[in-house]
């Protein structure tokens, strides 16, 4: 009977199936993300990376190798002003939305018992991201306007007597959105890494008469390190790269560096705004290695 199977199961003619090495099968399902990554990544910052050296006048761009658009983008105080800007949204952004998203993940994983509750609030602080960026960026404007919806509050409410000018068309303008953006974007991450705690340790840190705060800096927190690196490389290079929120919400006062960028391809600078390009992706990524430097997330990943 064992045999009759035996023979059911083989293929017709006695010969069996090819089988592909391991080596090739790895190479078949890395093999589409490879491809995408070189077309839509390494080739663009190749021909970015080879533009940069080139010479340019009002009528065209000329094949060369020279270092003038390095030099002249390290050293014009216009270009160390727009990035030390961009800094100081990165980090200013990065604090906020690390401290709401690390109090809201924790609400959602240790105090929300109810799976379906949970998964619902998470829903709710992602309704946002069903919209675009420029419609959540633009409807802050109506918002904190000199006449909008929360100088009116503040005025019936007999808290002010006049509008607050900050609010709108500043730094505070752009913070604000850039906070609304990405503060999911640190939310996931932080969530994801504390669903992994065994809540057997925190029961045993408090069985050793462990505070809550003794418990959070050394169980919740240690344990946290992977989606706390993870939400803040998103949230720093989404800032970092993005140069609408700055240019509508600042009314024209701050700048990015994107948006430098995109004032020299409009004026048709193009081996300038390629060598500010390369610096950008150069920037960041060092900003992004000292993070992993710090923790090790593909180790973690993989745990």
């Amino acid at each position: 009977m064992a045999g009759q199977a035996t023979r059911l199961a083989a293929p017709r003619g006695g010969r069996r199936a090819p089988r592909l090495a391991p080596r090739a099968v790895s190479w078949l399902q890395v093999g589409p993300l490879a491809f995408i990554l070189v077309v839509f990544f390494a080739l663009p910052t190749l021909l970015f990376l080879v533009v940069s050296f080139f010479d340019y006048d009002r009528t065209g761009i000329y094949p060369a190798f020279m270092l003038d658009n390095y030099r002249e983008v390290l050293t014009t105080p216009a270009t160390l002003r727009v990035y030390l800007s961009s800094l100081k949204f990165a980090f200013i952004v990065w604090g906020i939305t690390l401290v709401l998203g690390f109090g809201i993940a924790h609400f959602l994983v240790f105090h929300v018992r109810s799976a379906a509750v949970r998964t619902a609030l998470f829903l709710l602080c992602a309704i946002p991201f069903w919209t675009s960026g420029i419609i959540r960026t633009i409807a802050w404007i109506p918002f904190l306007g000199r006449n909008g919806a929360f100088n009116q509050t503040l005025i019936e409410l007999h808290l002010v007597r006049q509008p607050l000018e900050f609010l709108l068309f500043s730094p505070f303008a752009v913070c604000v959105t850039y906070v609304h953006l990405f503060t999911l974007l640190m939310i996931g991450p932080i969530a994801n890494a504390m669903a992994k705690i065994d809540p057997a340790l925190l029961e045993a840190a408090r069985d050793a008469g462990a505070s809550r705060w003794r418990t959070m800096v050394d169980v919740v927190i240690p344990l946290s390190k992977t989606g706390i690196a993870l939400g803040s490389i998103l949230v720093f290079t989404q800032v970092m790269g993005d140069f609408f929120v700055v240019k509508q919400m600042s009314g024209g006062q701050s700048a990015s560096i994107v948006s430098a960028l995109a004032t020299e391809i409009q004026a048709m600078q193009y081996p300038p705004a390629a060598a500010s390009a390369m610096l950008l992706v150069l920037f960041v990524a060092v900003m992004v290695a000292g993070m992993m430097r710090v923790v090790d997330v593909r180790k973690e990943l993989v745990r």
